[in-house]
Order: C-alpha cells, then structure tokens, then sequence
C-alpha cells in the first residue's frame, strides 16, 4: 500500500493499524531548533482520545506518544521525528464475525477489490485509529508554528450533528471546551446530549459538520494554480476517515450569491494593510492568504459499523446479514475536532515552509505599504 504521506516540505507518513501493537508517524522537514516534548504533544493527543465521554467509543486507550528520533534535549534536530503510539486496549475477538462479510458504508469491500486482503480488525488501516498518528503530527506542527507564527491559533468545533445546527447568533468562542460536543453553542450541546442519549441507546449512528478555523495567518501563504493552499486545505480534510465533503468559507453556499453579495470589499486600514469587509472566500485568493481567518468546513458521515441490522454480502458472494459488534463511535464527527485543526497546522506549517523558500524573510511579510 503506497501514499500513506502528505505536504510537500513538512512532510508526515503514518503507519500502522488499529489492531496491530502500535501506530505513529515519521516526520522530515520539521525546522531544527523548535522546542517540544512528549507532553507538548500529549495535549493534543488527549482532545482526540477514545472513551473521554459516553458519546465516543469505549475503548481504552492512553493515546501516549513516545518520540523515539528527531529531538535532542528539547530540541529539534532537524533530522525525522518518530512518532509512535501503543495500542493496549485490542479487542480482535469482537471482530470475527465479519471476517467473511463486508460491513455496508465501510471501506470493507473496497480493500478486497483492490488488494485481495484485509484486516478486518477493527478496518485495519481503514480505522479512525489511524488519526492519532494525524494529531500527534499535528502537535509537532504547532510548537514550530508557535516559533515562527506565535500568533496563529488555530480552532475547530462542531456547527451539527445529524439535522440539528447550532445557532451563530450565540456563537462563543470560550464555550468551545466546556463540553464534550466542542460547540460554540451552548443550548446546541445540550440538545445534541438528549438526540446523541437515545441514538447511541438504539445502536445506530449519525453524521456531523465539522468546523476549524485558523486565526493570525499572515498574507502571502499558497500560490496559484496548482500550490493553492485552499487545494492542500481541501485535500487534508478529505483524507480523513468518513469525510464526504469539503467547503472553503462560504462553500456551496456561494452558489446562492450575487457577485456583489460574495465579493469581499477592501480597504485601507490604519496601519497600511488591507482589511476587508465579510470573509466570504474563507480567507484565500487566487489560492493565497489574505490575512484574514482561514475558514474550513467539511462533512462526516455517519459510522458504518452499528448493531443495527443490514444487508451484505460474503466474500464468495452469497446474501449474508450483517450487526456489527465491539466498540465503535454512535458520532465519528466529535473526535474529528482534533484531527481537522491537526490537519490545518500541518498544511499552513508546510506553506510557510514553502513561502520561505520562494519567497525568503518572514512567511506572509507584507512585500512594501499598498497606497
């Protein structure tokens, strides 16, 4: 199995499966001299972890990273970074009645037909396991982004869950971490804890929008045509486990607008750079910064592996009847949170590695005053 790697000079390659001993990431291109340590990293690992609350699986995992090259008394190197994650809470057996089926939704079948084998584990390498590999990648990224971008914060929260949306007019940003929904909506997460008690209590499962936001991102990052940065933004969330859809700012939602309604007008701010007046584009154009918020939205689908019952078929062939067992996530979106802001530091950490190498000085520097 090939392409198991993203980004162009911070470049990350996982490994490893959700049942196997252990999963991880080798990093190259992370810049010499950035401080970080296990549990710099561990902070990040701990948002996305599984068994945090009755609405994610139940299994039981530390999710503890142990950094085993690439840092040196605090320090990177500027050689690999090696990443690597134990699992200690496997539990195969509750996979062996679909040894011989394909789970309906599921990456299942797809494997057989390409590869003729797979682990049909807990979905092998097709599992959201692999994803703490993701977030631990993505926690190196923000220590070196803190070092060379210490404004850049980067955030993401759930806007729904199944029909339910929360409402932007009690948008909060400090309400973010005080539950378990990662809703800047208060009354929505308390309506999303009632609809998740009595989905999760039936066995089945829902999907969800996922928002991530990224804030202090100089002007100047990507470039046209084919170094977009929107493309490396879009492609990084669509490579995450269920994702179906993927939007830049307004999204499809453009599609309703007028020209004048969609353009973001421009003007002179006091100290000599441009702002503008709504953010429309999500913070790109022409596949470049702008210096406003980076605004990315997607779309996960609902898990495919429920007890509820579904119709399938065997590796031979025949008609077969499908429950899937064991420990599983009634909504994959909640712990996508973490993975969709790991994403986005690796992806602007990359185009500022980039923007420095074309460009050279500090990434995103403003090239002269405009007017």
């Amino acid at each position: 199995m090939s392409l198991n790697s993203f980004g162009h000079l911070f470049r990350v390659t996982t490994w490893g499966e959700s049942h196997g001993p252990a999963l991880g990431a080798t990093v190259d291109g992370c810049p010499p001299g950035v401080a970080v340590d296990e549990a710099m990293i561990q902070h990040w690992l701990d948002k996305r972890k599984p068994g945090t609350s009755k609405y994610t699986t139940q299994r039981r995992e530390a999710d503890e990273v142990e950094i085993l090259s690439g840092v040196f008394e605090g320090q990177t190197t500027g050689t690999p970074v090696q990443l690597m994650i134990r699992n200690t809470d496997q539990r195969s057996k509750d996979y062996g009645d679909i040894a011989e089926k394909f789970r309906p939704g599921h990456a299942d079948i797809t494997y057989w037909q390409k590869y003729g084998i797979r682990d049909y584990r807990g979905g092998g390498r097709s599992s959201a396991r692999e994803t703490a590999a993701r977030v631990a990648a993505g926690g190196l990224a923000r220590a070196a982004l803190k070092s060379l971008l210490p404004n850049v914060e980067i955030t993401g929260y759930l806007t729904q869950i199944g029909p339910h949306k929360i409402d932007r007019e009690r948008f909060d940003w400090a309400e973010i971490g005080n539950n378990v929904f990662w809703s800047p909506d208060a009354i929505a997460a308390g309506e999303w804890a009632d609809y998740m008690d009595a989905l999760r209590k039936s066995g089945n499962s829902v999907g969800a929008a996922v928002e991530v936001v990224a804030r202090g991102v100089p002007a100047g990052l990507g470039a046209p045509v084919y170094g977009k940065i929107d493309t490396d933004l879009a492609a990084a969330m669509m490579s995450i486990n269920a994702v179906k859809g993927v939007e830049i700012g307004e999204g499809m939602a453009a599609a309703e607008l007028t020209g004048e309604e969609n353009a973001d007008e421009i003007f002179m701010g006091n100290d000599g750079n441009p702002v503008y007046s709504s953010n429309h584009a999500g913070g790109i154009l022409g596949g470049i910064s702008t210096g406003q918020d980076l605004v990315v939205r997607f779309a996960v689908k609902p898990t495919s592996s429920i007890l509820k019952p579904r119709q399938t078929i065997t590796k031979s062939g025949q008609s077969a009847e499908i429950i899937t067992k064991g420990r599983h996530d009634p909504c994959v979106g909640i712990r996508a949170v973490p993975v969709a802001e790991a994403m986005m530091a690796c992806v602007i950490l990359d185009h500022v590695l980039l923007h420095r190498g074309q460009i050279g000085g500090a990434a995103g520097e403003t090239r002269g005053k405009i007017g």
